[in-house]
């Protein structure tokens, strides 16, 4: 169980980073590219920063893994994993439709995670034992009774590798294919919870795009895997769905498992 001091202390961090970010959310600020050509702002860093020093000073020993300043190393077997904005290009594009994500892992399992969009001042909040709130209120995933009818997001066909693409393409004719939502990010991961999507897949995900959506759209009735079925750890490869109906866990790793004969 999650005690209630640290999922104050992580609706704390979202609350230093929105006040970081909104200043410069549809504002002239400086953009970089990063190694891996990804883009990253002033906001970015100055959010994690932010985050960052709150953690330092009140949990010093817990370890600490951020997108933008890397990994300290903690020594309670706790690690605090940071994503000060996923969606760099939506906030960049000034849509509101990025977040910030905060998780808390225990020995190497997400335990608790925080989905928050500065911009719409939403939150969701989710954590092992308890049930996920939207703004402070329970929210349900929703039932999707075949999977013909189910809306399925992912953020980019681009962001696919061609292997991958081949087995999210056979995933997506499954689906309501009038419905598929492109674009969205961690917020897409929110409306699972929200009882408004129905399915997210996506592939190439590192632990701080990943770790912090487990514990909402589990919270809310939904199910998190990799592409094999296999829980989300911290050294899982990237490959995640999320469904807001565990019963659509079989349809979904069989559509996408088609084209492995």
């Amino acid at each position: 169980m999650i005690h209630s001091k640290d999922i104050e202390l992580a609706q704390r961090l979202a609350d230093a980073a929105g006040e970081a970010i909104r200043p410069f959310y549809r504002a002239d600020f400086a953009t970089d590219r990063k190694a891996d050509a990804s883009p990253v702002t002033e906001a970015d860093r100055a959010a994690e920063a932010a985050m960052r020093a709150i953690l330092d000073a009140e949990a010093p020993r817990d370890g600490v893994i951020g997108e933008e300043y890397g990994e300290k190393p903690g020594t309670t077997g706790r690690v605090w994993v940071l994503d000060p904005i996923d969606g760099t290009t939506s906030f960049i594009a000034g849509r509101p439709i990025f977040g910030t994500l905060i998780a808390l892992i225990s020995e190497e399992w997400p335990v608790l995670g925080v989905i928050d969009q500065p911009i719409g001042r939403e939150r969701w909040v989710g954590a092992t034992g308890r049930g996920t709130t939207f703004n402070g209120r329970p929210v349900k995933a929703r039932l999707c009774p075949e999977i013909g009818d189910a809306v399925l997001a992912t953020t980019s066909p681009h962001l696919f590798s061609d292997h991958d693409a081949m087995h999210f393409m056979a995933l997506a004719k499954q689906c309501d294919t009038r419905r598929l939502i492109w674009g969205g990010d961690c917020y897409n991961y929110a409306l699972v919870a929200q009882g408004s999507v129905d399915l997210v897949c996506e592939s190439g995900l590192k632990l701080h795009d990943f770790a912090a959506l487990v514990p909402v759209v589990e919270g809310a009735g939904g199910h998190m895997c990799d592409w094999n079925g296999d829980p989300l750890h911290k050294g899982s490869d990237g490959r995640v769905v999320a469904m807001g109906d565990p019963a659509r866990l079989e349809d979904v790793l069989e559509a996408l498992a088609q084209h492995d004969h």
